[in-house]
């Protein structure tokens, strides 16, 4: 038997629950009822979509833990997406004992890994690790999926975009180096992202970054120019941001083209979600919008054989969960993924840092050396080209 929690019989559900039961619980829920699931024993409990409790430090992740369990099983695609204080936080929660205290783990194996201190260190991590983790790849697991292709489409920008660009990158280097001395590590460090975050922004449309601007974007009109190829040709895409403002700026230039699409994002109901997949599988438009965090986990749509990604994310991990809304079990067709990337900009930039985070997961569970997270200095390096 089943349950999945509601609002007004939650209590008598954990109540009527017995032998052989199976309770379903969102992580939201998890949290809103920690006390009242705390107090309640269980002989398993299974934490999907683990990389939800990455931070040990959350109160998600406190509520998970306090959970009472014989037997605990985490389960995820992305167990480090950023840096090996992730993965110790998932071990913590499912075997507490086998990495110890987050400063004995950090002075141990994540600050010799991720600074590149000790060449040992990764090699005994995945020694440690291996009896206790059941890795398989996206090829073993779905190995009759049709090809998957990367494209990487190249966007030059205008002059005046350039212009644009550049002069914001000058002054927020010039004004970072000089309040240097002025900031602690953490205010300098999201100073650092905020400056990055804006260029990131004119990468992709002058107009995220002033509101008022005519300048017009390369990187939409490419977009604009995919999209209708695409169309012509009579296949379905997905396309992914982050920023729900550079999509509220798509959706302009497709409603002036003329060209039909779905829209979902972190405000649209669980209902509606529902609604979306299942119209863009019957074929009621050639676009889905989608943005990157609402769309990265449990869609399936594999109406679609092409993926563009608008602007690169920190991490390829998330990407590639987006990516796998379409490459999945019930695709039959190849499924070619684009990533619109602005020249000589910060945009080219974080794809030498895919590199880097891709390397990090395959060293660690292989047990080979190498870097992860950066430094703010290292995140001044964008800033310098």
């Amino acid at each position: 038997r089943f349950f999945c929690p509601i609002e007004r019989n939650r209590q008598a559900v954990l109540d009527g629950l017995g032998p052989a039961d199976v309770l379903l619980v969102s992580y939201g829920l998890l949290l809103r009822d920690r006390e009242r699931l705390a107090g309640r024993p269980f002989a398993t409990a299974v934490f999907d979509e683990a990389q939800q409790l990455k931070n040990a430090t959350s109160q998600r992740f406190r509520a998970a833990k306090a959970l009472q369990a014989d037997f605990r099983v985490a389960l995820s695609g992305t167990p480090i997406e950023n840096h090996l204080g992730e993965l110790w936080s998932l071990f913590h929660l499912v075997f507490p004992g086998l990495f110890g205290s987050w400063e004995s783990f950090r002075s141990r194996f994540a600050a010799a890994i991720e600074k590149q201190l000790d060449p040992e260190a990764a090699p005994a991590l995945a020694r440690v690790i291996a009896p206790y983790l059941m890795r398989r790849t996206k090829a073993e697991v779905e190995p009759e999926l049709p090809a998957r292709t990367e494209v990487k489409v190249l966007v030059s920008l205008s002059a005046p975009e350039w212009r644009l660009y550049e002069d914001t990158r000058l002054a927020a280097l010039s004004e970072l180096e000089t309040r240097r001395s002025k900031l602690r590590e953490q205010e300098r460090r999201v100073d650092v992202l905020a400056a990055l975050t804006r260029l990131r922004l004119l990468a992709s449309h002058p107009r995220l970054y002033d509101a008022r601007s005519e300048i017009v974007s390369s990187k939409l009109e490419r977009l604009m120019e995919l999209a209708h190829e695409l169309r012509a040709e009579g296949q379905r895409t997905l396309v992914f941001s982050q920023f729900t403002s550079h999509l509220a700026l798509v959706r302009e230039a497709l409603d002036q083209g003329g060209i039909g699409y779905l829209y979902l994002d972190g405000q649209t109901p669980a209902k509606l979600r529902g609604e979306l997949v299942r119209e863009f599988q019957e074929g009621a438009a050639p676009l889905f919008l989608i943005s990157l965090k609402a769309g990265g986990t449990g869609l399936n749509l594999t109406a679609a054989s092409n993926v563009i990604h608008l602007d690169p994310w920190w991490n390829p991990a998330v990407e590639d969960q987006a990516s796998d809304r379409a490459h999945r079990l019930g695709q039959t067709r190849p499924v070619t993924i684009y990533r619109l990337v602005a020249l000589g900009t910060i945009e080219e930039q974080m794809l030498t840092l895919h590199a880097r985070k891709r390397a990090l997961v395959t060293n660690v569970f292989d047990g080979d050396g190498g870097p992860s997270k950066l430094s703010t200095d290292e995140l001044m390096g964008f800033l310098r080209r």
